[in-house]
């Protein structure tokens, strides 16, 4: 269909009174609000996309001001022009100098372009009538290195190189897409872990998720570290010594701290310690992944773009890439980390607790499988047990596996009940 000109582009500031439970608690975030400055990209049409950026409440309407300063790049714009050409309206978007004053591809920005990116993918995977992993998987291995901007990366990873190797898994795309429709993409749970939750409660949903069919799961620690070891006890005697148990520090600790703590809980036999330290540090990742192995090391949920990607997998400092599709700048640089992944021979789990993520990134994980890492072996992803009845199209998870969504677009829209209810500060949720 034709779109005609971008008519609007709406930022909403949505949250969600999570703290009240204490739903997503952990070290670092003792009581977050799951938020969302939520985008609408409305075309003369009549077609709209959707998208967002994630955040834990203070602080949302900064996103929600940097999507509108960013409006003014695409409003009036012709819709089918833009989505045509995907990697060039990335580069537009991200090319006002004076909105880069900061430096390039980080901060508030580039959080409120990952919105408004997510929004333009939703549009086109609507406009196609695909949803948006099939719509990446389709592509030839052209037109996907053209997504990306390969200016700061090319170092590692070259144009040339990175449509050679898609090519290389062009045959099997056919068989792996039916695969992932016929048994969906492994997953952990996260929902039952969080730091405030009691024993009781931490026990009763391990064993509801175990029920449930899940083999992964993950916890939070970083806090007293008995009190760690306590809950750690208690999640692998339920869970028994052959399924997974990973555990998430959300970057509270300094690198000494990080090692230490990991040496004492290593009794629990962890997969992965994820964010042991600052999200910035690729050195001191890179120490805690000598020192604390054969436990390893997964981080990215804070990476801020696809060039610390590129120095965390040359440095050899992390083992899991935890991508996260709101923090990326859109679908666009969230391609450039899966080819750099690839390269590196690392897998990709993204990050998924928090509003929406669940629905966005699970768009990631199975392009990864089908046309880039073509490979299911230590992939998991996350999964958080919170908010989907707030959309359109909502994760289905069947026996701790995603299943593929058919519906056109990035699974990213929201019921318009709910963000009228949830508007902040005056939506039904926040009124008492």
């Amino acid at each position: 269909m034709t779109l005609g000109r971008i008519t609007r582009i709406l930022a909403r500031d949505i949250r969600f009174p999570t703290s009240r439970a204490l739903d997503g608690s952990d070290a670092m975030n003792l009581a977050p609000d799951y938020s969302a400055a939520y985008v609408t990209v409305e075309t003369a049409g009549g077609l709209v996309g959707h998208g967002f950026t994630f955040t834990i409440g203070r602080g949302n309407e900064l996103c929600v001001a940097a999507a509108r300063a960013l409006a003014p790049r695409l409003e009036g714009r012709d819709g089918d022009d833009l989505l045509a050409d995907m990697g060039e309206t990335w580069r537009h978007i991200t090319g006002d100098s004076q909105l880069r004053w900061t430096g390039p591809d980080k901060g508030v920005i580039h959080l409120a372009t990952a919105a408004i990116v997510n929004a333009l993918w939703d549009l086109k995977g609507k406009a196609e009538g695909k949803p948006v992993w099939r719509l990446l998987s389709e592509m030839s291995p052209d037109e996907i290195v053209a997504l990306v901007d390969w200016r700061w990366l090319s170092d590692a990873l070259d144009p040339g190189e990175a449509r050679a190797r898609l090519a290389a898994r062009l045959d099997g795309r056919l068989a792996r897409m039916a695969a992932l429709r016929a048994i969906g993409f492994p997953a952990y749970t996260t929902s039952a872990g969080w730091l405030g939750y009691s024993d009781d409660k931490l026990r009763a949903l391990v064993r509801a998720a175990l029920g449930q069919g899940w083999s992964h799961f993950k916890m939070k620690v970083g806090g007293d570290l008995a009190d760690d070891i306590r809950r750690a006890r208690i999640i692998r005697q339920e869970i028994g010594p052959d399924r997974k148990l990973m555990m998430d520090a959300n970057q509270v600790w300094g690198v000494d701290t990080a090692i230490a703590q990991m040496r004492a809980l290593a009794e629990f036999d962890p997969w992965w310690i994820e964010e042991p330290t600052s999200p910035d540090d690729v050195l001191g990742h890179a120490r805690i992944v000598r020192d604390i192995a054969p436990i390893a090391v997964a981080t990215g949920e804070h990476c801020q773009n696809a060039v610390m990607f590129k120095q965390f997998m040359q440095a050899g400092a992390l083992r899991f890439v935890q991508l996260d599709g709101a923090r990326l700048a859109g679908v666009n640089e969230v391609v450039a980390v899966l080819l750099l992944a690839e390269k590196f021979g690392l897998p990709v789990c993204p990050h998924a607790g928090g509003v929406g993520l669940c629905e966005l990134v699970q768009h990631a994980s199975y392009f990864d499988y089908v046309a880039v890492g073509g490979s299911f072996e230590d992939r998991v992803l996350e999964y958080v047990d919170h908010l989907h009845e707030h959309f359109a199209v909502p994760v289905i998870v069947r026996d701790g596996r995603y299943m593929p969504p058919e519906a056109p677009g990035l699974s990213t829209e929201m019921f318009a009940t709910s963000l009228e209810a949830h508007a902040y500060p005056h939506g039904a949720a926040w009124a008492s």
